[in-house]
């Protein structure tokens, strides 16, 4: 050991979010003699660690563990709806912080709201944990062969934990399903019709709803791993590499500063679309596609009152997913080319008069996310003379929407209106365009490849093509173009690359 680091393991894992405990948890169940070191840059803000943070019963401690995920953001004023987001304040989420600069260039659109989380289980802490399956063209076709995606796609399930009944006994549940499929299933094949939302949750013994974090993931075999170990406020500075293949990682101590050095046959980064980039970019591992192909979901809101409802309960749930009216799902199609997410909305973004009764549960909320028009211009670049609050090169995010991508989002309004008039009266006649970044589903920036043609950084086992032994992991390894929550089909994905390290060290 040095300090409290080990001197060489045989994995070492950057960052803690479910693509990284992923790997830890198929490691431990396939190489169970495996030694493995997760290393993640913030600190530990639940019990157990990596739980979501909509477990934590006292809202103080609950805004606590917040607050220490926002890293140098900490403290800020932060936006919980889109209400807020109206008022043109650029803010972050409750648990997330904003980039400081570099979040659009001169003559683009930016993201100018792109946002990260730093604390043990990344975003997984603080995500809506919606894991549906991707569809038509956002499946990768060159895994699609003999069920392989399908069966990685079933071992994500697994790993977090996802079930399509949490919401079975919400009163108005299957009323918005009804409504929705009365003006969206005709002509649709049975998987892509409107549906309950696939959700990683589980009911408690109180029977409360408990949300999945990276805890779940990680499982009680990896936690009981005697060869795995978590080390949080510790900052991968670079991959180390010895004739170009992994041989360690350089690594911060935040707590005093301190720089280490680990030695691993193998390296996984996964510290999520933005930061994975730059953690290779600054090891000096810089492939053509490095960054590029970044893609961000054009998000459109709409808020409605649920007609001819009355008698719910007036117990409102956990937060924005209420047990009242539940989550349904409608899913992408080449003809209508977004994904839909409808829910209980407890705070409507429309204010709505102090006398104006409402039955609880009856205000639901609709967003629509949109594929984008994928170009390799769109990207993450770094700047080596200038250091963000980490000491890391700095992110430069040049991104633009196409007159394909203004398209779709105009029809996505079209549309959204036309969901909310289905399912009861629409608050506000006009739909609400997020600003770029909101959805936080960030991808392609190390995207997979079937071969090095140099538009992808790594292989189909997630393996970067200009480093072996380099694994990368999270959002930014789907290569396609997706309108779904990308959770599930990162966590899929890493899978794979976790069983191919696995049998490296059988």
């Amino acid at each position: 050991m040095t300090g409290r680091y080990p001197d060489a393991v045989d994995v070492v894992i950057v960052g803690s979010g479910p693509a990284g405990s992923a790997y830890a948890r198929i490691l431990s169940e396939q190489a169970p003699s495996a030694t493995i070191a997760m290393l993640e840059a913030g600190p530990t803000v639940s019990d157990p660690p990596g739980a979501h943070v909509k477990n934590i019963a006292d809202p103080d401690a609950l805004a606590r563990a917040q607050r220490r995920s926002e890293g140098p953001g900490a403290g800020a004023a932060a936006v919980s709806s889109p209400g807020a987001v109206k008022a043109g304040e650029r803010r972050a989420r409750p648990g997330t912080f904003l980039l400081d600069d570099g979040y659009a260039q001169p003559g683009e659109d930016g993201l100018p709201v792109a946002a990260f989380s730093s604390n043990v289980g990344g975003m997984s802490a603080h995500w809506t944990a919606a894991c549906p399956r991707p569809g038509d063209s956002e499946r990768i076709g060159f895994l699609d062969d003999e069920g392989v995606l399908d069966e990685l796609l079933a071992e994500g399930d697994r790993l977090l934990g996802v079930t399509a009944d949490a919401f079975d006994a919400a009163p108005f549940s299957g009323l918005v399903r009804e409504r929705l499929a009365a003006v969206v299933d005709a002509g649709r094949p049975e998987e892509r019709r409107v549906q309950r939302m696939p959700l990683a949750v589980h009911r408690r013994d109180d029977g409360r709803l408990a949300w999945s974090g990276s805890d779940v993931v990680l499982g009680d075999v990896t936690r009981a791993n005697p060869g795995f170990a978590l080390h949080d406020e510790s900052l991968v500075t670079r991959v180390l590499l010895a004739d170009g293949v992994a041989s360690g990682v350089e690594v911060r101590d935040r707590r005093d500063g301190s720089t280490h050095a680990i030695a691993a046959r193998h390296v996984v980064v996964a510290a999520d679309a933005l930061r994975t980039p730059q953690v290779l970019w600054a090891s000096g591992i810089r492939p053509a596609a490095l960054g590029r192909y970044l893609n961000d979901q054009a998000q459109i809101v709409f808020a409605s009152r649920l007609r001819d409802v009355s008698g719910a309960s007036e117990e409102s749930g956990d937060g924005a997913l209420s047990e009242t009216s539940g989550v349904s799902w409608v899913p992408f199609t080449e003809e209508l080319p977004f994904h839909g997410q409808i829910m209980q909305w407890d705070t409507s973004p429309i204010p709505i008069a102090d006398d104006d009764p409402i039955v609880p549960g009856s205000i639901v909320g609709l967003g629509l996310f949109c594929a984008k028009d994928l170009q390799a211009s769109d990207r993450v670049a770094f700047d080596a003379a200038t250091l963000d609050a980490f000491g890391m090169p700095a992110m430069r995010i040049h991104y633009t929407l196409t007159d394909a991508d203004r398209a779709v989002i105009g029809r996505a309004k079209d549309e959204i209106v036309r969901l909310g008039r289905a399912v009861g009266e629409p608050l506000d006649a006009r739909p609400f365009v997020m600003p770029l970044g909101a959805s936080l589903h960030y991808q392609g920036t190390v995207r997979m490849g079937a071969e090095d043609d140099g538009a992808s950084v790594c292989d189909p086992c997630s393996e970067v093509w200009d480093a072996p032994g380099v694994f990368v992991a999270g959002n930014g390894v789907i290569p396609t173009a997706t309108a779904c929550n990308p959770t599930l089909t990162s966590v899929a994905l890493a899978v794979r690359g976790a069983r191919r390290i696995a049998e490296r060290l059988a």
